[in-house]
């Protein structure tokens, strides 16, 4: 399984958070709180943490087009609702396999 991380610091993260779960719930299989979610996609995984200090997003998936797709559909949506904000996009980590 492979993995990426990401985090965005916003004084709104639980916000962040439950508004995309609530939004992903309307077609996927997704459970959350106002300080962890998960979102469990045709493509991978997306598991959210949010506290005071922001949004942590752990991406997962079976191969490299499926994770580039988690991270993508999470991605999009959050730039777009947190508009106020001028999110113009993630900076994603992938752990290196080799090391």
């Amino acid at each position: 399984m492979l993995q990426a991380t990401a985090e965005w610091r916003t004084e709104h993260g639980g916000k962040y958070l439950v508004q995309l779960c609530k939004h992903f719930a309307h077609k996927i299989d997704v459970s959350y709180s106002e300080t962890h979610g998960e979102c469990r996609f045709a493509c991978g995984t997306a598991i959210l943490d949010a506290d005071d200090g922001g949004l942590r997003i752990l991406a997962t998936a079976a191969d490299k087009e499926q994770l580039t797709e988690t991270e993508s559909v999470i991605e999009r949506h959050l730039v777009r609702f947190a508009f106020r904000e001028n999110l113009e996009a993630l900076q994603w980590q992938r752990p290196d396999r080799a090391a």
